[in-house]
């Protein structure tokens, strides 16, 4: 029976956060620190005419005025990404900030002055005067459609079967287009970054998802070893892609320290991380499905456009995932990508997914009512046994298992199919429902764990933590292992001086770290059976270590636990005060034989006021089916987080660019909308558990991202149902429905 894997757990650094112990990367002291203070630029393409930068310098307190003029070049930056290798006189298009006088989007930074104080150096950022040589821009995507190309990397998909012909033929069809506008990450903590320099040693104390990552891109862009860079992030306040790259901002505030020979801090304003970190990219989505009377689908035609910058082309696979969620013969799903004048994109939360399958799921409910059939009964009749794309067989997928049960949950038996036939008094009640998908990723990770003489253990790996409760996890999964109390357990993350993790994206961080730390934590209990068997009287002897477990300090047999010897006295024997083991877990071979997804259903309740347009989610189950769930109170919490972001994207969220200067007009909480404690309401989620020996040793699939993938089709669905009108474009607001 586990101890601890499988039950409710609070979060170990709880008391940290609430209390304001967890330093974030702004709260790091450091002796003899200088602030700096990020100027914008003010149109969208073309180059600096001139920089006046006197007033600036001769402000109280400041020491220089950083702009493309002085600022030194930096090397070229590490590809970071999953891309294919480049040529090598192909150099990495990300941006770097102050490096030519060339302007690529409207609010590039132009000019980073550098202060005593914080407020000094704000105060004289104001005093900077830039003029333009402007240049024409595009920022449009809807203008900019007819441009889009494949992206490079790698080839674009083949078609399944015959779609073309295979639509024709259909006996019924539906066709639409869908759209998404531009969406941003607003995590509570702003990003920030201060650099240290030590000689030709650099410490960056960094708000990212991957230290190692960071670590890479500043040793290539000052050109010294990886070893002679620090990078440092214990503490994370929510990022969810928008730190998954290296932004422009630790190198800008290194490039600083090292020429003013200081320490210096730079920390985003709100309306700074509008053009500071990417964002999710405006997505035009174009579904045909074709069907038989009977409801199952014969073909299917997903085309998407969306931007990336002029200077580097990013691609979120909008249509990936398509391809493996309904059981269909003849396929085709294509993306492209096409430039705007604005900053490249990077991954948000479920990227692509949640994208394409708003469009799909959308498309599927509207195929329901061509065919008169229940939107939950479609998706049971096209329900996949195996990968529709590779024939593999599933790993394990619990997905009719959810359906089952949040329908039940949900009263779905209950809803009658016409638009605007339920009521709430005055108001219009809509139930709509949708299916989320996500892989079961996993990612070579490694990590080190000591179990020592006095009982306590050790366990460090330089993975992220940036909410999801990696932290817990972890103590979690080595407290079981180790056969001791989790509060017994330390576990050290974020610090390149630590055991080399991946990014924390892709929900794939417990099935990675997670695997390192069991793998570890085996391998200590193998070295304790080994010291333990010198001994000729150990009742142990002839054992393997795949035969013996840790437990309240003993090391004892599985099949005989009445034969085991006190782990702790092994130790003092040898001379040992800990046995400690470093671990690199790597996806098994045998996982290339399966197709490894999760899987989720959502049934969401909407009430819409006829007369003004507005409208609440009331009620959303969410029932998911992601391997076994190590820590229920924070996969709920995480699953619950999903919704309100799902709810967020699609009552809510929207950057409004004004084309006409390529500027974003809301770049603050008080403009872009996001829900707040009003708008949330009954959330319920609930976990099928799956037996998955294939995925990785602990049989974890990701959540972080399933949880929001068809929360926005399900509420647009139930928008349809409620009031008759289909809104195809996000966020669905009062004007669209009136």
């Amino acid at each position: 029976m586990p101890r601890y894997i499988g039950k409710e757990m609070s979060r170990v650094d709880g008391v940290a956060k609430v209390t304001g112990n967890a330093k974030y990367a702004a709260e790091f002291k450091v002796p003899n620190l200088a602030y700096g203070f990020i100027v914008l630029g003010t149109v969208a393409k073309g180059a600096i005419k001139t920089i006046d930068t006197g007033d600036a310098e001769r402000s109280p307190g400041v020491i220089r005025v950083f702009t493309h003029l002085n600022a030194p070049k930096l090397g070229p930056k590490t590809a970071t990404e999953d891309a294919p290798p480049r040529a090598q006189e192909e150099r990495d298009k990300s941006f770097r900030a102050l490096q030519s006088n060339r302007i690529f989007f409207n609010g590039q930074p132009v000019a980073l002055v550098v202060a005593e104080t914080y407020e000094q150096a704000r105060h004289a950022a104001r005093l900077v005067k830039v003029t333009y040589d402007p240049e024409p821009h595009a920022t449009d995507t809807e203008a900019v459609r007819e441009r889009a190309r494949v992206p490079a990397q790698g080839p674009p998909p083949k078609p399944r079967g015959n779609p073309e012909a295979a639509m024709k033929a259909a006996p019924v069809r539906v066709e639409a287009e869908y759209r998404i506008p531009v969406e941003h990450h607003n995590p509570m903590e702003p990003h920030a970054a201060i650099a240290v320099w030590q000689g030709d040693r650099l410490t960056v104390f960094d708000k990212t998802q991957e230290v190692y990552g960071v670590r890479a891109h500043l040793a290539s862009a000052f050109g010294v070893p990886e070893a002679h860079v620090s990078v440092v992030s214990p503490y994370v306040g929510g990022a969810f892609g928008s730190s998954l790259r290296p932004n422009y901002y630790p190198a800008l505030t290194a490039l600083a320290a090292r020429e003013i020979k200081r320490p210096v801090k730079v920390v985003y304003t709100r309306t700074q991380m509008f053009t500071g970190h990417g964002y999710r990219p405006y997505t035009i989505q174009k579904i045909a499905l074709g069907a038989e009377r009977t409801g199952k689908l014969t073909a299917m035609i997903h085309e998407a456009v969306h931007n990336t910058s002029t200077f580097e082309e990013f691609s979120d696979g909008t249509t990936g995932f398509t391809r493996q969620v309904y059981a269909c013969p003849n396929l085709y799903a294509l993306l492209k990508i096409t430039n705007t004048d604005l900053p490249t994109p990077t991954w948000m939360r479920a990227p692509g997914a949640v994208s394409g399958m708003f469009a799909l799921e959308c498309a599927m409910d509207e195929l329901a009512y061509a065919l008169k059939i229940d939107p939950l009964e479609l998706r049971l009749i096209n329900y996949a046994e195996v990968d529709p794309e590779s024939g593999r067989p599933f790993s394990s997928k619990a997905l009719r298992e959810c359906y089952r049960l949040g329908a039940e949950k949900f009263g779905w038996k209950a809803r009658k199919m016409e638009p605007r036939s339920m009521r709430d008094g005055r108001l219009l009640v809509g139930w709509g429902t949708a299916t989320g998908i996500w892989g079961a990723f996993q990612m070579p990770a490694s990590a080190k764990v000591a179990l020592r003489a006095d009982g306590t253990a050790y366990v460090a790996s330089a993975a992220s933590d940036i909410g999801p409760g990696t932290y817990t996890v972890v103590t979690m999964i080595a407290a079981e292992y180790l056969g001791v109390d989790p509060r017994r357990v330390e576990f050290e993350l974020g610090d390149t001086k630590l055991p080399r993790a991946p990014a924390q994206g892709g929900s794939w961080t417990t099935a990675s770290v997670g695997s390192a730390v069991h793998g570890a934590a085996l391998a200590v209990a193998g070295r304790l059976l080994a010291l333990a068997n010198k001994d000729a009287s150990s009742p142990l002897r002839g054992a393997a270590a795949a035969d013996v477990e840790l437990l309240d300090g003993r090391l004892r047999l599985k099949k005989d636990t009445s034969k085991s010897v006190d782990a702790f006295e092994v130790m003092r024997r040898n001379n040992l005060t800990e046995v400690a083991e470093t671990f690199e877990s790597k996806p098994s071979p045998e996982r290339r034989k399966y197709a490894t997804m999760a899987h989720g259903a959502q049934f969401v309740e909407v009430k819409v006021d006829p007369d003004l347009g507005t409208v609440r989610v009331t009620r959303a189950i969410e029932a998911t089916a992601s391997g076994k769930i190590i820590n229920p109170k924070a996969s709920h919490s995480q699953e619950i987080g999903g919704v309100v972001w799902g709810i967020g994207m699609a009552l809510h969220e929207a950057t409004e660019i004004d084309h006409r200067y390529g500027r974003i007009m809301n770049p603050n909480l008080q403009h872009y909308h996001v829900p707040v404690n009003a708008d949330v309401h009954e959330v319920e989620t609930m976990f099928v558990e799956e037996d998955d020996t294939v995925v990785n040793p602990l049989g974890v699939k990701g959540m972080g991202e399933l949880g929001m993938v068809g929360i926005p089709a399900a509420i647009a669905n139930a928008v349809f149902h409620a009031t008759g009108r289909r809104v195809r474009e996000l966020p669905i607001t009062p004007d669209k429905l009136l």
